[in-house]
């Protein structure tokens, strides 16, 4: 990818595209047609703090003042968003690296064009009441899990850095019930819950979770949710989802700025949502939404730590072959690039 060089030719393109009230890197727009071009969005579970910056662009008007109808869908199945997509089903979907591996391995043409949350939230999480010091204290121990294939792997590399092995806890597939194993005592760990969910409804509980990410663990980095399009989406109408990207940067700042009014937007878009377990939800995961970013625009991925993720996937067999990373993820659509 290429940055704008100078400041001088930034700030003419971006007079350049106010004049034909075009969209152009964030800035605002005027829509002169007063048509605005549909764009779906499949989000990878219900409306939650992970997606405080998409309902702030929405209830701002960011999306409309990009020229976009956004509409947002919430899957049935939170494996189906990848496949939606490939099947032309829907614009762009949010889902998880190593989801997006695991997709390309099987031939659809999917691309990851931003990070939502450029570090794993997935954690071995414990309480403290458990006496457990550390995970070399989980030999014996029932540890539940979701039944993810690769979070399978990463137990067994969590547990092969403490020198044990699968054979020395007790795994236990309980899907969706991670946390009520725990509460009850079936389980005396858990390996799934985000650090920003279910760690935080632990600690508002009063039960002193231990809460390590798997990055923490001996598991290399990744990018835990990211947005995802159609490789020939992106070859034929890229424009689209660069103004979505604008749309979703501005929309994260702002969330950033207000987590008041970020709170209500999403009560709104889910009312099942408990309002004060999402307000302490939001407060930890603002932060991850809008990182420093130092030299890199919003929505940056390191081709590097992909490349790496990789290699990492290949060995635990989830995956045959070793993949480019150019063929994984694209930083080109990303606010303030240039194409090449």
């Amino acid at each position: 990818m290429k940055r704008a060089p100078t400041t001088a030719v930034a700030l003419a393109v971006a007079l350049l595209a106010l004049g034909l009230g075009l969209v152009a890197c964030g800035e605002k727009s005027e829509d002169v047609t007063g048509q605005r071009q549909p764009l779906s969005l499949t989000l990878d579970f219900y409306p939650n703090p992970d997606h405080a910056g998409i309902y702030m662009a929405r209830k701002l008007g960011y999306f409309e003042e990009a020229g976009l109808d956004v509409s947002i869908h919430t899957p049935t199945d939170p494996a189906a968003p990848l496949k939606l997509l490939a099947a032309g089903q829907t614009d762009l979907a949010i889902s998880y690296e190593p989801e997006v591996m695991l997709a390309r391995e099987k031939g659809l043409d999917v691309k990851a064009v931003a990070a939502i949350v450029n570090r794993p939230l997935t954690s071995m999480i414990w309480l403290k009441r458990s006496g457990i010091g550390g995970v070399a204290g989980l030999k014996g121990k029932t540890v539940a899990t979701a039944g993810i294939p690769y979070q399978d792997a990463y137990l067994k590399t969590i547990l092969g850095r403490a020198h044990l092995t699968p054979d020395d806890v007790k795994a236990v597939n309980v899907g969706f019930g991670l946390l009520p194993a725990v509460l009850s005592g079936k389980a005396q760990a858990m390996l799934g819950g985000f650090l920003n969910v279910e760690g935080v409804d632990l600690r508002l509980r009063g039960k002193q979770p231990i809460v390590t990410p798997v990055d923490q663990l001996g598991v290399p980095s990744y990018d835990e949710l990211v947005l995802v399009a159609r490789g020939d989406r992106l070859e034929e109408d890229p424009q689209p989802i660069r103004s979505f990207i604008a749309a979703l940067e501005r929309g994260t700042v702002a969330a950033a700025h207000d987590p008041k009014a970020t709170a209500a937007a999403l009560l709104e878009a889910n009312p099942d949502l408990d309002p004060k377990l999402t307000r302490a939800e939001l407060a930890v995961t603002l932060p991850l939404l809008d990182p420093p970013r130092g030299k890199h625009p919003f929505g940056y991925m390191d081709p590097a730590l992909w490349a790496e993720f990789a290699g990492w996937m290949r060995d635990n067999e989830l995956i045959e072959t070793l993949p480019e990373p150019s063929s994984l993820l694209s930083d080109d659509y990303l606010p303030g690039v240039i194409p090449e």
